[in-house]
């Protein structure tokens, strides 16, 4: 695949590393450039993947690299500073992902978003990797920003493989709509969505299955939704055993970046008061001897919940990575607020290598 980047000479400095897996690893951190302006960036580093790996991370990256090429200028995507042999590095935007902001009502979002997304298919890319609410984020000044695009294509004219990878675009943007503004579908939409194109109903019938097959069971490879392997595996355990302990009566697991370019886990534990983090941490000692305990536990006197009574989630993940300033980005009512104030105040976690964003 010839690839054809602009002349933007500089460097890549790292700050911290949002995540890991099996092609690569996510870092944060400022570009600087041959004028020496620095620019916030993400470095997407598959130098350290396995060999067997590393030509499809490398396919990978130079296949996001040419997509986000072509898309530069549409106001809805990021800029590539350099593509290099072991790594990938793109625009930072300011933002959290659409499962932690939830716009639920938000018809300007999902009005940007279908304007980024009509940007992308008039420079003739499909992105094929839109169900995932991850890849769309939601900026801090409410715009729509698409993110990755490794699995983008790029074609040369509007052919028929085009425009059935564009209606399958515009029929995930349509689910992500659907899961936040239900109302506010139109019936030719709800037409989209109700109807699947061939290619999508073979391919799930067929690729789809030795797809998952080759990531999951070959590769060990999972889509986490932004966590960590350490949050996904150990969290569970972590949880169950604090809950056992008197006066416990919910117990939340969030992960955040450290600066040992690690994860560390963050244990929001709803109990009654008397009980001590001590006492807590001294339980999953003699019960948990095999796993490493939280980096940071917080007993608080309640838990953030709905109106269903589920734990607010994106709210303690923020808190957790200490991202206080998206906050403002999600809403929450009267009791929300109260829950939320008393954890930022007394919360543990005070760094701010990582603000936020993707």
């Amino acid at each position: 695949m010839r690839l054809d980047l602009p002349a933007r000479g500089g460097v890549f400095e790292l700050d911290t590393v949002l995540k890991r897996d099996t092609f690569s690893t996510i870092e944060r951190g400022f570009w600087r450039d041959a004028a020496g302006n620095r620019f916030p960036a993400v470095r997407r580093n598959y130098a350290g993947v396995k060999w067997w790996v590393k030509p499809l991370a490398r396919h990978f990256a130079r296949r996001e690299a040419r997509a986000l090429v072509r898309a530069e200028g549409s106001g809805h995507t990021v800029p590539v500073y350099a593509l290099e042999e072991g790594h990938l590095v793109r625009g930072f935007v300011d933002g959290i992902p659409l499962q932690i902001a939830k716009p639920r009502g938000d018809l300007a979002y999902f009005a940007s978003a279908r304007k980024g997304l009509r940007e992308v298919h008039r420079r003739n890319i499909a992105h094929n990797d839109l169900a995932k609410p991850q890849n769309w984020l939601y900026a801090a000044d409410g715009r729509a920003v698409l993110m990755d695009f490794q699995l983008a294509m790029v074609f040369t004219r509007r052919s028929k493989a085009f425009r059935v990878a564009a209606y399958e675009d515009i029929r995930h943007f349509l689910k992500q709509k659907r899961s936040y503004c239900p109302e506010a579908l139109t019936a030719r939409e709800k037409k989209i969505l109700a109807r699947k194109s061939l290619f999508t109903r073979v391919w799930m019938k067929t690729g789809k299955r030795v797809y998952n097959f080759v990531t999951r069971r070959l590769l060990n490879y999972h889509d986490t939704e932004g966590r960590g392997p350490r949050a996904m595996e150990q969290g569970p355990r972590i949880a169950s055993t604090l809950s056992e302990v008197a006066g416990v009566r919910a117990v939340h697991i969030c992960d955040f970046p450290t600066a040992g370019h690690s994860f560390g886990l963050y244990a929001f534990v709803e109990a009654r008061e008397g009980v001590s983090e001590d006492a807590m941490r001294a339980h999953l000692a003699a019960h948990l001897p095999d796993v490493l305990p939280p980096e940071h536990l917080q007993a608080v006197r309640m838990l953030p919940r709905d109106g269903t009574g589920a734990v607010r989630d994106d709210l303690l993940r923020l808190v957790a990575l200490n991202q206080l300033d998206q906050l403002s980005l999600l809403p929450r009512g009267p009791q929300e607020e109260e829950a939320l104030a008393a954890i930022v105040r007394d919360r543990r976690n005070l760094s701010d290598r990582v603000r936020g964003g993707i």
